[in-house]
């Protein structure tokens, strides 16, 4: 579904600088995408994709911009009972009881959880490193929706009448807002 290359930066945050295929390359079975770990040649990429254009700063659909987050979580059934139950999003793929990949739409995933590094963690004490995820929603409709939805499950939202403030069982902030 994707090429990828991954690092760590300064802060030990994990990045991974990912290109999508065509979505018409994407396998999907029993409403799970099809995902492996294939070698990439960073050198023969860089050769085939680096044009003088790129170079000079993408605009446009070529930007770069964040397409998707992973975050380290204490255990995949919370993970999946806030992300999909309460939040809304789609399960994607899974790995068992190590990782879970969400998304709206029909994307291949927007957020992943694992506990690669951190299974068993509680609430994240405040640190360098993430300071939040923003999720754009369609409309002030979905916003409220959403809205609706984490209070039902339990979940304390603020509302400051442009978007919604709430946090993960971890502590991650997110900032939801209308397209």
């Amino acid at each position: 579904m994707s090429q990828a290359f991954y690092f760590t930066d300064p802060e030990g945050n994990g990045i991974e600088l990912y290109w999508d295929r065509e979505r018409t390359a994407w396998s999907w079975t029993h409403g799970q995408v099809e995902m492996a770990t294939l070698y990439l040649d960073p050198n023969a990429f860089l050769r085939e994709h680096l044009t003088e254009e790129a170079a000079d700063g993408a605009t446009g659909a070529d930007a770069a911009s964040v397409g998707h987050v992973h975050l380290s979580v204490g255990d995949v059934a919370t993970a999946r009972s806030f992300y999909v139950d309460a939040l809304g999003f789609d399960e994607t793929a899974g790995l068992g009881n190590q990782a879970i990949f969400v998304s709206a739409g029909g994307y291949h995933h927007h957020m992943a959880m694992n506990v690669w590094n951190s299974r068993g963690a509680g609430p994240r004490m405040p640190a360098l490193g993430l300071g939040r995820v923003d999720l754009a929603l369609r409309d002030a409709d979905a916003l409220g929706e959403l809205g609706e939805r984490l209070r039902h499950h339990g979940f304390e939202v603020r509302d400051d009448g442009r978007a919604l403030r709430f946090d993960d069982p971890w502590n991650n902030l997110l900032v939801a807002s209308a397209g």
